[in-house]
């Protein structure tokens, strides 16, 4: 090992560019390599995985050199390489061309941008409060049910807004809730889509949620989401004011809601990390884009926590189903009519299923996207430490 490590050290004196600062010891991949070189199409992901069986430990042994611009971001082409210092994991990263700049839009995401880009712009989740002075369509053109791309629409409540501001519009999709006073997992989330309280039926398209979670009089509401549904450009001020469907988009009709067109308010540099904590009532709130109530790796998942519980992009759980109360039939096989059956219930251990990744959080709900699992994730799951056994 000490051969190894004076060989390693010669050759980064020579030719590359190493680092230095404070490392940690963390868990390295059995057959890990020495270093790797950063191809095209890596996730941040991935290459932790190489060097390490928990991608979430990166940050406790990656350490960048401050003499490099901007050194947390990593492109194609560089070389991550692993040394030991005082008998401790190190990763760190080297530019065998320094000198050439690189946009850090070109640099390695945490995940596969392709896999979360409809959640990073296209939906928002308010709170009470939020939402019910949005400005919303009364009417639409020739007095059509609905109006879509180069088709105008009336709206009411844009106030100073200018010719040419752009907008999007947008539907309520669901409403997220728990119930703060049940602990089982199965009982605490209900589902249901919300309307904006102003009579209007809603019929949107099927939206990505094939499972969530929503609330009645005896739920606390965390969220109030909302999908973008077109774009829209104001071309007559007023009340109501005239504006024009620009895009391709779903159809437009009357109770439909108006956003200003959004500046860029996502992270993309988040890097995988252990969650500071993980409160107890983290659960799956919905699934996203199937039939049915199971997700999988590289699907989408609505959480239970947000930005109020110290969540943060890049904070990467496990996910538990929670594990049933069974009767003990056999300890008590008399009892399995009556009602004493019931108080030897006998509560099964939750079972692993995989990790998820926070992208995208809002006040009392985030997004995540599943990394792996060994088993489907589905509704209702629990949210723990990622290293919990």
């Amino acid at each position: 090992m000490a051969a190894m490590l004076k060989k390693l050290l010669a050759f980064s004196a020579a030719a590359l560019i190493t680092v230095a600062g404070f490392a940690v010891a963390a868990e390295l991949r059995s057959g890990h390599p020495e270093s790797y070189t950063v191809q095209k199409g890596d996730t941040l992901w991935d290459i932790a995985g190489r060097f390490l069986d928990k991608p979430w430990l990166w940050p406790e042994i990656w350490q960048a050199n401050p003499q490099i611009e901007n050194p947390h971001l990593i492109f194609p082409g560089d070389v991550i390489s692993l040394a030991y210092i005082d008998g401790k994991a190190r990763l760190g990263i080297t530019k065998l061309s320094p000198q050439i700049r690189r946009e850090p839009a070109d640099a390695v995401k945490a995940i596969p941008l392709s896999d979360i880009e409809a959640y990073l712009d296209s939906y928002w989740v308010f709170q009470e409060g939020e939402f019910e002075n949005l400005p919303y369509v009364i009417g639409v053109e020739d007095g059509r049910e609905r109006v879509t791309s180069g088709q105008v629409a009336y709206v009411r409540g844009l106030g100073d807004a200018a010719s040419g501001d752009r907008l999007i519009v947008v539907r309520p999709t669901v409403r997220y809730a728990n119930h703060p006073h049940v602990s089982d997992g199965r009982q605490q989330l209900r589902r249901t889509p919300w309307e904006a309280g102003r009579g209007v039926v809603y019929q949107p398209p099927a939206h990505r949620w094939a499972e969530y979670a929503a609330s009645d009089n005896r739920f606390r509401v965390l969220g109030y989401e909302v999908r973008e549904v077109a774009a829209a450009v104001v071309t007559r001020p007023g009340d109501p004011a005239t504006v024009l469907l620009t895009g391709e988009g779903i159809e437009v009709g009357e109770g439909d809601l108006l956003l200003p067109a959004p500046q860029q308010d996502y992270d993309l540099s988040f890097t995988p990390r252990e969650p500071a904590s993980v409160p107890a009532h983290a659960r799956i709130l919905a699934v996203s884009d199937d039939a049915s109530t199971f997700s999988g790796p590289g699907r989408v998942v609505a959480l239970s926590v947000g930005s109020e519980d110290g969540i943060v992009n890049g904070d990467v759980f496990s996910i538990w189903t929670p594990g049933e109360k069974v009767a003990d039939r056999i300890a008590h096989p008399h009892n399995a009519i009556t009602a004493k059956r019931h108080q030897n219930k006998v509560q099964l251990p939750d079972e692993f299923n995989g990790h998820v990744m926070v992208f995208r959080t809002f006040d009392h709900v985030s997004y995540g996207l599943v990394m792996n699992g060994i088993r489907p994730t589905r509704l209702h799951d629990k949210l723990k430490a990622p290293d919990h056994l």
